[in-house]
């Protein structure tokens, strides 16, 4: 079978796992709907990497027309799956990672009537899907479709808990914001629509290179909501407000996915977009771009580091480092060019693996202790050393220690953006590794004074809560009296991803070629509407240097100094009162995060213009 016959399969296959699930869930028993549900989403992985190990070399990108609907003299109607390499490679991503998710939930929730068995796992698979055909699609609007499907499921998940008021609010504040975005994309491709008269992503490109001149007012217009409207999903500042409260209330399986690759998604569709649709002379100028995303990186990292490290939550604490890498990778993809992109693909490959294993080792805390707050849990955990330890390697991880995926993805952008990048990038890992490291001292080790548990920390007396204290677990059966294999089996082999993502030579020229190919907007019109090989992949792959190696070591070792500098000597409170408006920024209120959605389309406009 050809690999473009491939394609639908990657998505049809957990689609009907999980309409078999939803089907039949009420009369299989719960064993036998886990295990179909990992036999459809290891299925779905399986064949997306058997396609990206085919897509290797100067061939063209692999293109199914669904239905035969075959573009003719550069114009069509049809739904095209395209298997670029970093499409597929993120398809691969997430359906590996819905795997691990899946069986870190072996036997996980309390499925009281009138829930059966397969409902959790139907909608992991469906998830899997909208994710999958996100990475894949050729088509625009298509696109919307997967992006929404993939939103919709997301709300469900979130909101899994239905019996408490949290999980609903935080799904219902998720669902607002992300809705929002999916309103202005949908915009901007009715803009884009009524320009070319086309949908499918390399006829749009194809139809603005054929009338060069310089973007007007509509193609700008166009732009700004699109990539607003993915931009939110990415949890980019100012449209990041809902993903700490989501991942707060969400289901430890869930933010693994949430913060694994579902955001790497919201990235991924925004320089799609540019690079398919914008990058030509007909598009909006590369300096442009350069500037709205380096902009809105540097906003990100800088105030998702922040952020982090004021947490005492840890599902927060790790929701905003997300937000902070989030800045990291924009600043990344803001070079424009292959090697900063190539820096990226690394990255993301390392930061799945590392925060879904930190995500599962704050789900052992909650279920063992009903709580992932700091100071409840200060030297609770002594009794589980493993889990103990998988953290704080996280956290090394976290903080750019070489030879971690994260380490190496982080140096190549720093070389790719230049010297102050540099500094940024450092000052990132290690606020987000010194934070996690922080909590590992605290909570395995005992570190530092106890702190009483109805005690606001400092800087916390404003905006959303950030406790975490007395929280319901999540396993059926209420606490956990021993931890499951599976729970301490899933974040070690993820760790060990990671770890591998920066050994593998093959993995490191990999990701330059597929770079290359992404960045390549001339290269993907013709392959796509006209099968041109694609030509051979130019310049350096990404690959360690003395001084990306040193600048990691000095992140990781900023890191840990943090970690015990505050373990030791907590923040003075008059010290920590200027985080107070930073704070009541993040309020928790429904039509803050509007008003700050409709001010960030203003300010995205702004720098593009």
């Amino acid at each position: 079978m050809s690999v473009a016959r491939l394609l639908p399969l990657i998505v049809a296959v957990p689609m009907f796992g999980a309409a078999l699930l939803v089907g039949a869930g009420r009369r299989l028993p719960r064993h036998a709907a886990e295990v179909l549900g990992c036999v459809f989403s290891g299925g779905a992985a399986a064949l997306a990497l058997g396609a990206l190990a085919a897509t290797s070399g100067a061939a063209p990108r692999p293109a199914e027309w669904v239905g035969g609907w075959r573009p003719r003299h550069g114009a069509g109607v049809g739904i095209v799956l395209v298997g670029d390499p970093v499409g597929l490679g993120l398809a691969a991503l997430v359906s590996v990672l819905v795997l691990a998710s899946l069986a870190y939930a072996w036997r996980y929730f309390d499925e009281p009537p009138p829930r059966h068995a397969g409902s959790y796992p139907g909608l992991v698979l469906l998830f899997q899907a909208g994710m999958c055909g996100f990475a894949l699609t050729g088509d625009l609007f298509n696109a919307f479709v997967f992006f929404e499907l993939m939103g919709v499921v997301a709300y469900a998940l979130t909101g899994y808990r239905v019996e408490e008021a949290r999980p609903v609010q935080g799904a219902l504040i998720f669902a607002l914001v992300n809705s929002l975005g999916g309103y202005a994309a949908l915009l901007g491709i009715g803009l884009l629509y009524a320009r070319t008269g086309e949908l499918g992503l390399a006829q749009i490109g194809a139809r603005l290179d054929a009338h060069p001149g310089g973007p007007d007012p509509l193609l700008v217009a166009a732009f700004t909501l699109v990539a607003a409207g993915l931009l939110v999903k990415a949890a980019a500042v100012p449209f990041h407000f809902w993903l700490a409260d989501a991942h707060a209330v969400a289901p430890t399986p869930v933010c693994m996915l949430l913060s694994g690759v579902m955001v790497e998604l919201g990235l991924y569709g925004t320089a799609r977009v540019y690079w398919t649709v914008f990058a030509g002379p007909g598009g909006i100028p590369g300096a442009a771009v350069h500037r709205a995303l380096l902009v809105l990186g540097v906003l990100t990292a800088l105030l998702g580091a922040v952020m982090c490290w004021l947490q005492r939550h840890l599902k927060r604490l790790l929701a905003y480092s997300t937000v902070a890498h989030t800045g990291v990778f924009l600043v990344g993809l803001a070079t424009l060019g292959p090697r900063g992109t190539g820096g990226v693909v690394l990255y993301v490959l390392g930061h799945a693996g590392v925060k879904a294993a930190l995500f599962a080792c704050t789900g052992v805390l909650l279920d063992r202790y009903g709580s992932v707050d700091e100071h409840q849990l200060h030297g609770r955990a002594r009794e589980l050393p493993w889990v103990g330890g998988l953290f704080a390697v996280g956290g090394l991880a976290l903080a750019g220690l070489p030879p971690f995926g994260t380490a190496l993805g982080k140096a190549v952008v720093e070389e790719a953006a230049g010297g102050w990048a540099t500094a940024l990038c450092v000052a990132v890992s290690a606020a987000t590794g010194g934070a996690v490291l922080r909590a590992a001292a605290r909570v395995f080790l005992g570190l530092g004074a106890r702190h009483p548990a109805d005690a606001p920390a400092p800087g916390e007396e404003g905006g959303e809560e950030t406790t975490g204290k007395d929280e319901e677990p999540e396993t059926r059966g209420g606490l956990l009296s021993r931890i499951p294999d599976t729970m301490q089996v899933v974040p070690a082999v993820l760790l060990a991803g990671a770890l591998a993502v920066g050994l593998l030579p093959g993995l490191r020229a990999a990701a330059g070629r597929a770079a290359a190919a992404f960045t390549d907007h001339r290269g993907y019109t013709a392959s796509v509407l006209h099968g041109v090989p694609a030509p051979p992949a130019a310049g350096e792959p990404p690959d360690w240097s003395a001084a990306g190696i040193l600048w990691g070591l000095l992140a990781t070792a900023l890191a840990v100094a943090l970690a015990l500098a505050a373990v030791r000597r907590p923040v003075p409170r008059e010290a920590a009162r200027w985080t107070v408006p930073l704070r009541r920024l993040h309020s928790g209120h429904a039509g803050d995060y509007v008003a700050w959605f409709l001010a960030g389309v203003t300010v995205l406009a702004a720098l593009v213009l």
